[in-house]
């Protein structure tokens, strides 16, 4: 800029300190010390909205814009790093970046079938031997072109990587079988990729079988939201056997014929960043990972930090186990030299050297840990992030014991929508039954509250609800879902007392105790038993019961606790029925977040 002339930057309404450093190109430290100067106290990771950041950005001489268009990111939570990173590249130097697409849908619908299919419908272009090593993620070239598949399928998959602040794709293909039609898990993936406002394909799947009636699946769909294109709707709906390879041309002509009308741009010669899709432990290489490029290109000896996981790239390999020393955007593509396992669904980027990534993944670590105390949404906490801007609407998954109970909830809170023009309550998914780890990472995806009306939530979603910091509230009488959601809405809400798991123990054995009644045998996984706290015994993924401990003893003598590691016999109040392999949960009631 020394030609006086300012560069436009576009922010968005919401980030943190770190990532705007990274957007205007400075040091987080350099960032915070303007802050303070204009009377802002702000950590690395904490949000600053659009005016705080566009005073910053002024002073470092540019010219802030806020971003216009409506996408999903602004609508669901904050624009993900690697989108920011291709807004601020000069569009003179963007290309066309192939698409990428998931494969959502119903467990037995044939999701992985049709992956399969796919996969070898492709042959290398023409190369003996084909796609060899799965490394959950593949490209393949229909009429010259090439086309990204993750091999990751599952809603939940797609939604923890939104979680973590990727893109799960750009094109969501759903699989129906036409003799089956639109089950519950159908609809759970249709919210999800509506949710991350993903274009969706669908994929009409076994229609070679006598009785598929893809008429009546179609109906279903159009029900669900999905109207086919051949009812004057927005939904190409494609049949195809994946089992005799039916259609897949159609399907794959399909996927160009969406991308044409989406705007996919990168810049190869960019910053270099993208997304993690799998990792794992080699006996031989160590740590292996998948990534993603989606902007910007990724050589060998560069150093990437991914999540928690730094290190210099040693080798590359592309899904045909070759070596490849440099890739560009859309490519999947494995490699050796981390020195970590990240997660799927981490971004990764390419930093100037490993002394930085060490400290990045420092300040990660940190971060990480104070977040263990900072809950992201709760119900009395969503009007207060509306009044300060921070938030559209309150948005909300819902799950109740039968049909019957889940439409007047949502029509009532269409009426509360009606009543309070000031803010939306969006209901990102309605369904029945328990709530599933899948709804919990639908939430923390889109930074939801969990609403349950006569159900439970089982042991798998509470605890990816606490590690994601995701509220369930679980109801018996509707009028106080209602009720409670109002309140919120009003900024009236009591904070909510939620469950705190402080420990962890095995069964190992049963006996019987000299009072009488049975005692547990048990190996403290971690965290702490106390005596008279409550805990829950889980057989398998079930709650069985909710009691107090009674006794606790270690070496025969009574203890008031017992620590990680130890083994010690309780005793709980009005319960003996212990089993081996059972789990006892020490839990504490605490404030939300606090």
């Amino acid at each position: 800029m020394g030609n006086g002339e300012k560069k436009t930057i576009q922010l968005p309404y919401s980030q943190s300190v770190r990532e705007l450093a990274a957007l205007l190109n400075a040091r987080a430290v350099d960032v915070i010390k303007l802050l303070m100067s204009n009377g802002v106290i702000a950590s690395i990771n904490q949000q600053v909205d659009y005016d705080t950041s566009a005073v910053v950005a002024t002073e470092l001489g540019f010219e802030p814009q806020p971003i216009q268009e409506v996408t999903v990111e602004e609508e669901l939570g904050e624009i993900p790093l690697w989108r920011r990173v291709i807004l601020e590249e000069d569009p003179k130097n963007l290309e066309k970046r192939p698409p990428v697409v998931t494969i959502l849908g119903h467990v037995d619908h044939g999701k992985t079938t049709l992956l399969d299919a796919i996969r070898h419908t492709d042959v290398a272009g023409g190369e003996a031997g084909g796609i060899t090593q799965h490394i959950g993620a593949y490209q393949i070239t229909h009429k010259n072109r090439l086309i990204t598949f993750l091999d990751t399928p599952g809603h939940a998959a797609f939604s923890s990587m939104r979680a973590r602040g990727a893109q799960g794709a750009d094109i969501v293909i759903l699989v129906v079988a036409a003799d089956d039609g639109v089950m519950s898990q159908t609809k759970e993936a249709i919210n999800h990729a509506k949710a991350a406002q993903v274009p969706i394909i669908v994929a009409l799947n076994k229609i070679d079988r006598p009785e598929a009636n893809p008429d009546r699946v179609k109906r279903e769909l159009a029900d669900a939201g999905l109207q086919p294109d051949e009812w004057e709707g927005d939904t190409f709906v494609v049949p195809v056997s994946a089992k005799k390879k039916i259609g897949l041309d159609d399907l794959l002509e399909t996927v160009l014929l969406v991308e044409d009308n989406l705007t996919i741009l990168a810049n190869p010669k960019g910053k270099c960043i993208g997304t993690v899709v799998e990792a794992k432990l080699d006996k031989t290489t160590g740590p292996m990972a998948t990534l993603l490029v989606q902007n910007g290109s990724l050589a060998v000896g560069d150093t990437v930090v991914a999540g928690e996981a730094t290190g210099k790239i040693k080798a590359m390999f592309d899904q045909r186990q070759k070596r490849v020393s440099k890739v560009g955007p859309s490519t999947p593509v494995m490699v050796m030299g981390l020195t970590a396992l990240p997660e799927a669904g981490d971004l990764f980027q390419v930093v100037a050297n490993e002394r930085e990534g060490r400290a990045i993944v420092a300040e990660r670590r940190a971060a990480r840990e104070a977040k263990r105390s900072t809950k992201r949404a709760t119900l009395e906490e969503a009007f207060q992030r509306y009044k300060a801007g921070e938030a559209k609407e309150l948005r909300l998954i819902l799950k109740a014991d039968v049909q019957g109970s889940l439409e007047p909830i949502v029509n009532s809170l269409d009426e509360l929508n009606k009543k309070h023009a000031d803010i939306n309550v969006k209901v990102l998914h309605a369904e029945t039954g328990n709530v599933t780890e899948s709804d919990v990472m639908l939430a923390a995806a889109s930074d939801a509250v969990v609403l349950g009306f006569d159900v439970d939530a089982d042991v798998a979603s509470r605890r990816v609800a606490e590690a994601e910091g995701v509220s369930i509230r679980l109801y018996k009488i509707i009028y106080r879902l209602l009720e409670d959601v109002e309140k919120a809405l009003q900024g009236l809400l009591e904070p909510e007392m939620v469950e705190k798991v402080i420990g962890r123990a095995s069964v190992l054995a049963t006996f019987k105790v000299s009072k009488g009644g049975t005692a547990a045998g048990c190996r403290i996984a971690f965290g702490e038993i106390r005596r008279n706290s409550n805990v829950h015994v889980v057989r398998g993924t079930e709650v069985i019961t909710t009691a107090e401990v009674s006794t606790i003893k270690r070496e025969k003598e009574e203890v008031r606790d017992v620590r990680e590691g130890m083994e010690c016999g309780i005793t709980l109040k009005g319960f003996e029925e212990f089993a081996i392999g059972d789990v006892l949960e020490c839990f504490v009631m605490e404030k939300f977040g606090g």
